[in-house]
């Protein structure tokens, strides 16, 4: 089931919230974890079995680690189960197609994969280690714990949430107008970057996609559509989520901060699923030594950390490339090249751009033979025109949702509302015009959810 969906937002949502705010709190985590497996088995059901097993185990799991004796090898076997489950499900016939590209013939499973289950694995993988480390204790209550894993907000796509973030507010949590109405706003606005933006670049992507008039521009037209797409998408899809977890209680942490403005590679995935990548800093880069070894072995560490960031977003080698290619630039900036994009502002921007783009061409292709081809169109032009009849046509038919992109992208709109925010009268007003523009929003949404069955979502492959 999708956020973006009318049945979530009419009938799935709305039941949810009279259910969560009739009972007690001591019944408020059942309620969610109940509604949370129904959330999950809406889009598959034969996989609920998975969620709960993951469940049930991670709960024993982190109890007995938590009783010290033996935990390590507790700790060993529990990630192996694990990751062993999300390697089986997830890359099991990336394995075996690639034995059978070296001469082997191994019929291939053909498993569809589990939705979440990258996001729900790393979420219980963290638990458990915290709990290891003494960061955390184990949690007791299993609905608590069923709660934490299965939270249908963040459930399929993150943020990641860390059970020490949240421990306390599963037991105690305190709900307000204030911090309902709060993650109302952060909902709609999300949504509408999903729907009304996210969408609409999609959209466009796919034109281009089964086009038979492609020229240079028109590719690169793509190319810049689907980073901003992507963009949208996803953190649309975060700010959903943060916005639910407000109206039930919790804080869940931002996964976005306006990464389109970084001055480079480094800043930018400070920027860009801020959640995954802290999770693979604390859990992967640091235990391995992080920067606090020869430059060899530090070099080492980001080149596994980003291997295994491309493989954890697919089961393909485009995803493997994708994250080495940003290993290679990490590495060239901590080389020295940081020191000469700091004092040259305009380049640098131009840089991060232009290197993200270029990674999400990669991201998207079908293959890594069909992103290296889109790359030398890009940059070669091959035989291919500089401009098409139909790059000019869709450029014009686009030319408004690009431009509101772009300015999306930045805080221009939110640092405009805060200087209003800093006059009385300009304050009142917008006290007013607020939740009229979240309501027309809220209207429009629903309008092209109606009108238009184009509502695909791109983290559900991970």
């Amino acid at each position: 089931m999708l956020f973006s969906s009318i049945p979530f937002l009419y009938y799935f949502l709305p039941l949810v919230l009279v259910c969560y705010f009739c009972v007690p709190f001591r019944w408020k985590n059942f309620i969610l974890l109940f509604f949370s497996l129904i959330f999950y088995s809406w889009g598959e059901p034969r996989y609920i079995f998975l969620m709960v097993l993951s469940i049930l185990l991670g709960y024993i799991e982190g109890i007995l680690i938590g009783r010290k004796k033996h935990s390590h090898l507790i700790l060993a076997g529990a990630c192996c189960i694990h990751l062993g489950l999300l390697m089986y499900f997830k890359y099991i016939d990336f394995l075996i197609g690639n034995l059978n590209a070296i001469g082997l013939s191994i019929p291939l499973f053909h498993i569809a994969l589990p939705i979440g289950i990258s996001f729900y694995t790393f979420q219980i993988l963290s638990y458990l280690i915290d709990v290891y480390r003494k960061d955390c204790t184990a949690q007791r209550n299993l609905i608590s714990f069923g709660a934490y894993v299965s939270m249908f907000p963040q459930l399929i796509a993150g943020p990641i949430v860390r059970y020490k973030d949240i421990a306390a507010q599963l037991e105690v949590r305190k709900h307000s107008v204030e911090k309902a109405a709060l993650g109302i706003r952060k909902f709609i606005l999300g949504l509408s970057k999903k729907v009304l933006l996210a969408n609409s670049l999609g959209a466009l992507c796919s034109t281009f996609q089964t086009s038979t008039d492609r020229s240079v521009l028109y590719y690169w037209l793509y190319a810049f559509s689907f980073a901003l797409q992507i963009y949208f998408d996803f953190s649309g899809y975060s700010d959903m989520a943060v916005g639910l977890g407000n109206i039930f209680g919790f804080h869940f942490p931002d996964n976005f901060h306006y990464p389109y403005l970084s001055r480079s590679v480094t800043e930018f995935w400070r920027r860009w699923h801020i959640t995954l990548g802290s999770w693979f800093r604390d859990y992967v880069y640091i235990p391995m030594g992080g920067n606090r070894v020869k430059k060899s072995h530090w070099f080492f560490n980001i080149a596994v950390v980003w291997f295994l960031t491309g493989l954890w977003h697919g089961a393909s080698w485009n995803f493997v490339l994708w994250g080495m290619f940003f290993a290679v630039l990490l590495v060239l900036e901590k080389q020295g090249f940081s020191a000469f994009l700091q004092k040259h502002s305009l380049f640098s921007h131009m840089y991060v751009l232009l290197a993200v783009t270029v990674s999400f061409v990669i991201f998207n292709a079908v293959s890594t033979k069909d992103a290296l081809e889109t790359l030398k169109v890009m940059f070669s032009g091959g035989s291919l025109p500089l401009v098409s009849k139909e790059f000019l046509y869709y450029l014009k038919s686009y030319g408004v949702i690009l431009t509101i992109s772009v300015v999306s992208a930045t805080p221009f709109a939110a640092q405009l509302i805060e200087r209003f925010h800093t006059k009385k009268t300009a304050k009142q007003l917008l006290n007013i015009l607020e939740p009229a523009v979240l309501i027309v929003l809220m209207l429009t949404v629903t309008a092209y959810l109606i009108q238009d069955s184009y509502n695909p979502f791109l983290y559900f492959r991970f």
